[in-house]
């Protein structure tokens, strides 16, 4: 009986959880966002929320940048001209004799390249490329993951709320039945009129408890919003399988954390590497930077401008060019050094996660046993609460107990109703928390 009896009461309880809100959405759905359930939700926020967007923004941002820093590998080529008129020719001394030298008119334009061919900016630049496109998709990937849960957690405290408020509406036809029947027995002169005022007091507190929950449903949909990035001022009625909720509460506690899963851990060993091309970096300033250079140019002389561009004396020229430098005072050296304990200090950095992942996983994986217990019991709980209020109704109305009997099982019906709401989402709720430390989480 008691088992039969708790299978029919969660079945109930997890329809009531989402079906009101599923019969809503079949009828108004938004239709930027479509069915709001949580995956489409997360998805949403995912695509709009503007801490994801500006990550995006980033990786643009950075995948330009590698491609400007890259582009110092390609030759560089420039065009300069110039024309010059002179209102005194120039003189010089020959022979004894000041003469007048050059031409009234001149004109010249030239063409210039280089070529690096060993220069540790771009080396480095090239080198370090596919690395620091994969630190800004971590961060991305980082942005994701607290979206991902911020979003899960808003949108699991919203059917929370909106349970607690179909658990008051049962509350509040039960407690209007038992005001009939308290008012019955006393018109008919079988009991006093204290049951009677003692349900109407429970009955309006109960209506009271559910004006505060609807009002509290209204600031947790808008942090919901906020938390998707939803802009739309229309209501937003969220749809759950209720079918999957026991579910999806349940998770495999056997895994073991392994670091390297933690985005954050990821990030920690793309910036070593980082850091390792900044070590490598330092040490090539003891290597001379090696160019190559060439150019033509076109010259034009004449004393009358009209004949200026007639004719060309041009000149050519090419290179080698070799920058090095000899001493800097130890410079150098020091930042060679510098470079050597940064990247001892990130493994250091990394001891540390390594740590905190462990302490947050333990913390993570305590809570969500503890409150899967509390689930379990709950849900037990549920199920007796029901069978004794039921009997203690029946038992009211044929004269047997008394109201004070009835209002003691209501109340611990409608306590057990709560808290097995409440244990639900803080399993699912945890359940995220153990996923987050894992780095399991879906994204």
């Amino acid at each position: 009986m008691n088992r039969f009896l708790y299978t029919i009461v969660a079945s109930l309880l997890l329809q009531g959880l989402c079906g009101n809100s599923s019969a809503q959405a079949q009828t108004q759905t938004d239709s930027l966002l479509g069915e709001p359930t949580l995956a489409h939700c997360v998805a949403y926020a995912l695509k709009h929320f503007p801490l994801v967007q500006q990550a995006y923004l980033d990786e643009a941002i950075t995948e330009h940048q590698i491609k400007s820093k890259l582009a110092d590998w390609y030759p560089q080529i420039s065009l300069g001209a110039n024309y010059q008129n002179n209102f005194q020719l120039p003189s010089a001394s020959f022979n004894g004799n000041v003469v007048k030298t050059g031409t009234y008119n001149s004109s010249s334009a030239g063409l210039a390249g280089s070529q690096n061919i060993f220069n540790r900016d771009v080396l480095l630049a090239m080198r370090s490329a596919g690395d620091v496109r994969k630190q800004i998709k971590q961060v991305t990937l980082s942005d994701k993951i607290e979206v991902v849960v911020a979003v899960s957690k808003a949108f699991y405290d919203v059917l929370l709320t909106r349970k607690q408020i179909d658990l008051l509406d049962e509350d509040i036809t039960r407690l209007s039945r038992s005001l009939k029947d308290a008012y019955n027995q006393y018109q008919g002169g079988i009991v006093d009129k204290i049951d009677y005022k003692q349900a109407t007091i429970s009955l309006n507190n109960a209506r009271a408890e559910k004006k505060s929950y609807e009002e509290l449903l209204k600031s947790k949909l808008v942090f919901l919003k906020q938390q998707m990035g939803y802009s739309s001022p229309g209501n937003l009625d969220l749809v759950y399988d209720s079918t999957s909720m026991e579910k999806e509460a349940i998770a495999d506690t056997s895994q073991e954390v392994r670091y390297e899963n933690r985005i954050e851990y990821q990030l920690l060993v793309t910036e070593k590497k980082l850091q390792q091309y900044n070590l490598l970096y330092n040490r090539w300033s003891f290597y001379p930077s090696v160019s190559a250079f060439a150019g033509y140019n076109f010259n034009f002389i004449n004393d009358r401008f009209s004949r200026l561009y007639n004719q060309n004396f041009p000149n050519s020229f090419g290179g080698l060019q070799l920058s090095f430098p000899i001493f800097q005072g130890n410079k150098r050296v020091q930042n060679i050094r510098v470079a050597e304990l940064q990247v001892k200090r990130l493994d250091w950095d990394m001891e540390s996660l390594k740590n905190i992942i462990s302490s947050q996983y333990a913390q993570a994986l305590a809570s969500y046993k503890s409150y899967l217990y509390d689930y379990y019991t709950l849900r037990e709980n549920l199920a007796l609460a029901t069978e004794v209020y039921n009997t203690i109704q029946l038992q009211y109305r044929s004269g047997i107990k008394a109201y004070l009997d009835v209002i003691t099982a209501e109340t611990s019906l409608r306590s057990a109703q709560s808290n097995y709401a409440n244990a639900l989402y803080q399993v699912l709720s945890s359940k995220l928390d153990l996923q987050k430390a894992l780095g399991t989480i879906q994204y």
